[in-house]
């Protein structure tokens, strides 16, 4: 047997084990409810900082997080919230945020997140969508928050509760509401299959769709989390609670029993602080800071011994490891699925491979071709999930699920290959979505906006590649018969894209196109050909530096 054989043999045998391990965290996992998971650890934890907003000042222990969290439950239900009620939650990062989270879920109640960078147009249709009966706003969401109109009807102007200032007298008061409350456990019949979030994330098709999780989502993605893993008492979070990244590290942490420090909000240029400042051991590293700090040939001392890396390129991971002496790990997940494949510590030596690794545990995977056959091994075909805590389906949209599911499958629209061990290599994805920094845009939305423009007879949305946000989104405009493309028909576009649409999803880049090119059957527009160019920002007007190119 050759040497290269012998290797091999041995990782066979390793990955053999990590499954059969796999198996046994499956069997050792006990089901829980968020509410539990939070009462429980102020039993073990109770003095124990369980997350600090280091930003604002705002720390709790477990112990307070709990009866905070009671505290706002009582509230809650005595401003009439019931189990079941969708309720809409707008704030920045600050400690009322996963005190509200855990009061809901205590409650048996539905928090809906809403991004703070939505317009009222956006706002208004997922409140609609989910016919919200309550919600809590920031101070500084209420400006645009109150702009709705129409205004949804199955929200009373006096179910609104504005934590901060209050600058309408209909609302009530966040404070207002809590005095005179007690702290008691709060007793609700609350099962693991009952719904906790409708988190709203970028489809293909148009609007964002409502991804419905359940308690048992949380406890099993956060489960998920923290296996192969040993306890770390420091975890960082950068981006916005309204994500579901956060609340799950928050509740890695709370299965850990470590701190959780919230940042306001992701910056790349002082997140390496931060995690020197607060001497983190955990975190889900951006990508783009890891490229800019070797850049920079920043300084790799930290306190961290383990990161998450979402799809890194084998030579980004090589280099950062190098720099900052840590462990990596890669993983592939999303927001239906929580995670769906992750690399373990056993098989280290791959973390530069590529690979994102073997299944996560309670996941099932397989990979299907166009013609609903199995991929054989090798060869590309659309990952379909299944699994225990997987989401229960997109709110109110039953023929997306149907299109989407077959039986318990569901497909995720994510192109990737496998290799005989069982290791997994993300290729690409067929949906058509723009990737800037971390939010996930949909295409077909900002089209369907952009057709609002007077004189557009029909408009493409690509992505560019961009070396701050990985991608940037850039609008191929076909105006009707006679339309000028000028600065001035530019100034149309970007004062409708930006009274439509929430800052992120604004396109960058305005190109015109005589024709846009189309399928001569379908007469679909071949965005292909949009993108092949060599130059993909020659002749554009780039809204940010105010120039064309």
């Amino acid at each position: 047997m050759t040497y290269t054989n012998v290797i091999q043999t041995s990782l066979h045998e390793r990955v053999a084990n990590a499954l059969r391990e796999i198996e046994a965290l499956e069997s050792a996992y006990e089901t829980i409810t968020i509410g539990q998971l939070v009462s429980k650890r102020a039993e073990t934890h109770g003095s124990t900082v369980a997350i600090d907003v280091f930003d604002r000042g705002e720390r709790a222990t477990y112990f307070e997080m709990d009866r905070c969290s009671n505290k706002y439950a009582h509230a809650l239900r005595a401003f009439g919230v019931r189990k079941g009620d969708r309720i809409a939650v707008m704030l920045p990062n600050r400690i009322e945020f996963p005190i509200v989270w855990f009061a809901i879920a205590k409650l048996g109640s539905v928090m809906v997140p809403v991004n703070m960078r939505y317009t009222h147009r956006e706002i208004e249709y997922i409140l609609k969508d989910t016919q919200a009966k309550f919600a809590v706003v920031d101070e500084s969401a209420w400006s645009v928050f109150s702009e709705m109109d129409p205004w949804p009807q199955d929200l009373a102007t006096d179910r609104v509760i504005v934590v901060g200032q209050r600058s309408d007298r209909k609302a009530t008061g966040l404070d207002e509401l809590l005095k005179g409350v007690d702290d008691t456990l709060v007793k609700e019949d609350i099962r693991p299959t009952d719904l906790l979030n409708i988190q709203y994330t970028s489809g293909t098709t148009g609007f964002p769709k409502g991804c419905m999780l359940t308690h048992d989502y949380w406890g099993v993605s956060s489960y998920q989390g923290v296996c192969w893993e040993q306890p770390y008492r420091r975890y960082l979070s950068a981006q916005p609670f309204f994500y579901v990244d956060p609340p799950g590290h928050l509740l890695k942490s709370y299965r850990q029993g470590g701190t959780l420090y919230l940042a306001p909000q992701l910056s790349s240029t002082r997140f390496i602080d931060w995690v020197k400042q607060h001497r983190i051991e955990w975190c889900q590293f951006p990508q783009l800071v890891a490229r800019q700090a070797e850049a920079a040939e920043q300084d790799g001392a930290t306190c961290l011994k383990q990161t998450l890396n979402w799809g890194w390129s084998p030579d980004t991971v090589r280099q950062f490891r190098k720099r900052f002496h840590v462990r990596t790990q890669d993983a592939y997940g999303m927001t239906e699925i929580g995670f769906g494949t992750r690399m373990t510590n056993e098989l280290d030596e791959l973390a530069e491979s590529g690979s994102v690794g073997i299944r996560a545990p309670f996941r099932e995977l397989q990979l299907m071709n166009e013609d609903g056959n199995p991929a054989p091994v090798g060869a590309v075909g659309e990952l379909w999930v299944r699994g225990r805590g997987i989401f229960q389906g997109y709110w109110n949209k039953p023929e997306v699920n149907a299109a989407l599911f077959e039986g318990e499958w569901f497909k995720t629209g994510d192109l990737m290959h496998r290799d005989n061990l069982g290791f997994y290599w993300l290729v690409g994805r067929t949906k058509d979505m723009i990737r800037r920094s971390s939010e996930n845009i949909a295409a077909s939305e900002v089209e369907a906006v952009m057709r609002g423009v007077p004189g557009i007879a029909d408009v493409a949305a690509v992505p560019v590649p961009d070396m701050k946000r990985g991608e940037e989104v850039k609008i191929y405009v076909e105006l009707i018969e006679g339309g000028v493309p000028d600065f001035p028909t530019v100034q149309r576009i970007l004062e409708h894209a930006r009274a439509h649409l929430a800052a992120f999803k604004v396109p960058r880049y305005i190109a015109f196109a005589a024709a846009l090119p189309r399928t001569a059957t379908s007469n679909k527009v071949l965005k292909r050909e949009l993108m092949a160019v060599s130059d993909p920002l020659a002749g554009a007007y780039d809204t940010q530096e105010k120039r064309w190119r």
